[in-house]
């Protein structure tokens, strides 16, 4: 059997950037799925949920490729925290998020479009936020304008500098990509992975 092409079930930057690290060529789609929270749902249920129906609403059209969906759901005790899409709603985010610790659940599913057969992951990172002045946070949202990521801030960039400590298995995961997890997925579907 022929090697899959390989589809990434998202347009992030962030996880395109991260696949990067592993594959050379993939395509990137755009997936349609209703990404609604069902009735109590638990944030990792809910990652999990999403990054399979991402990967599937692709593989229905992409039957010769190994699709890789991907969702992340950040959360504040029991406040789901969403991509602020405003500076303002950004710094409110830190805000509530100055002292506390969040939770970061990412999904991960992995179809193989030849065969129906699906892989999933879930990864847990905790992230401890350090006491924050209105001052950091108006200086760091200014700075980075993370507008388009969970939670208001890029771990990749000067959000490190928010945290006391980040607890994870997969430093990837936080960005939007479990990479360990996903290297780990490929190989079982026969993808040679460095």
């Amino acid at each position: 059997m022929n090697a899959p092409r390989i589809v990434l079930a998202s347009t992030s930057r962030y996880r395109a950037e991260l696949l990067r690290r592993l594959l050379d060529g993939f395509e990137q789609i755009a997936p349609e799925a209703d990404e609604q929270p069902l009735p109590d749902e638990t944030p990792a249920v809910r990652a999990v949920r999403l990054a399979a129906a991402k990967a599937a609403a692709v593989a229905r059209n992409r039957r010769d490729a190994l699709v890789i969906g991907s969702d992340q759901v950040a959360a504040l005790g029991e406040v789901v925290l969403r991509k602020p899409g405003s500076l303002e709603n950004a710094h409110q985010q830190l805000r509530a998020s100055s002292g506390k610790i969040v939770d970061f659940f990412t999904g991960l599913c992995v179809i193989d479009g030849r065969n129906g057969r699906s892989r999933t992951y879930t990864d847990h990172t905790r992230v401890a936020f350090r006491a924050l002045s209105d001052d950091e946070i108006q200086r760091y949202v200014t700075r980075e304008h993370p507008l388009d990521c969970a939670g208001s801030f890029k771990s990749e960039g000067a959000g490190i500098s928010l945290f006391e400590r980040i607890e994870s298995e997969d430093p990837t995961a936080l960005i939007g990509l479990p990479l360990i997890a996903l290297a780990r997925l490929l190989r079982q579907a026969g993808i040679t992975v460095p």
